[in-house]
């Protein structure tokens, strides 16, 4: 199995992308890897989804079903590491999940992740000649549910770190949905053709349950709160 993955990670570092998605299997990554393929074309997006021990495996799973419905190219790497230096419910199924009090974080959170993937993507995205990267973070992200990872200041301080780092000054992280409420982007899944089919397949339950998810974790409850309201208008 090991050699098998590294013979597919040799093949696909032999290509030349014109840009990176991070890629969890989720809505918003979704909308982003559909935004990226209608900017660059499915044969120079290169999707990359990371396993770091996260309790709602079947997002990695569903992530390649997505790819192949999309036409991109998709690599899954490991991260496991990730879930053995913080205690947080989201890489720990033992924990009970529990949403963040007067603004702090949900103990879903997991310290550094953004930051980690933004980082190992464009250590790829330099191997294959793509010059930007794209994630589906969310601004709401982290003013309702207390993920400090997800703002614009951090994505704008993690893309200069790596713009050092990588020795180009015009590598570029892009958040589209950055700004937007999740109803918006439900606009933006709509218009480009894809929205069915991701309400459908995506995963963004921590619980790991399709569509409509368990309805309680912080994850359940935006989604289907955007999908509501934007169905509402336009039914």
């Amino acid at each position: 199995m090991e050699r098998k993955i590294l013979e597919s990670i040799i093949k696909i570092l032999k290509k030349k992308y014109s840009t990176i998605v991070i890629f969890s299997g989720g809505m918003d990554s979704s909308i982003c890897l559909a935004l990226a393929k209608k900017k660059f074309g499915a044969s120079k997006v290169l999707a990359l989804t990371y396993m770091y021990g996260q309790r709602h495996q079947i997002e990695v799973k569903q992530s390649k079903k997505i790819a192949k419905y999309l036409g991109v190219d998709h690599k899954i790497m490991k991260l496991d590491f990730l879930g053995k230096v913080g205690v947080n419910a989201l890489t720990n199924k033992k924990m009970k999940i529990k949403s963040g009090m007067h603004g702090s974080a949900p103990n879903t959170m997991v310290m550094g992740r953004n930051g980690l993937f933004a980082m190992v993507g464009s250590m790829v995205a330099n191997e294959v000649g793509a010059t930007s990267l794209w994630m589906g973070v969310m601004g709401l992200e982290g003013a309702n549910s207390g993920y400090r990872d997800c703002s614009l200041v951090y994505i704008k301080l993690i893309e200069n770190i790596i713009r050092i780092d990588i020795g180009n000054l015009r590598f570029n992280i892009y958040t589209p949905l950055i700004n937007m409420t999740k109803k918006e982007t439900m606009g933006v899944a709509d218009k480009l053709g894809v929205l069915p089919y991701l309400l459908d397949h995506t995963v963004s339950c921590y619980e790991g349950i399709m569509k409509k998810g368990c309805g309680k974790c912080p994850a359940c409850k935006l989604r289907n709160a955007g999908i509501k309201e934007y169905l509402n208008i336009y039914i």
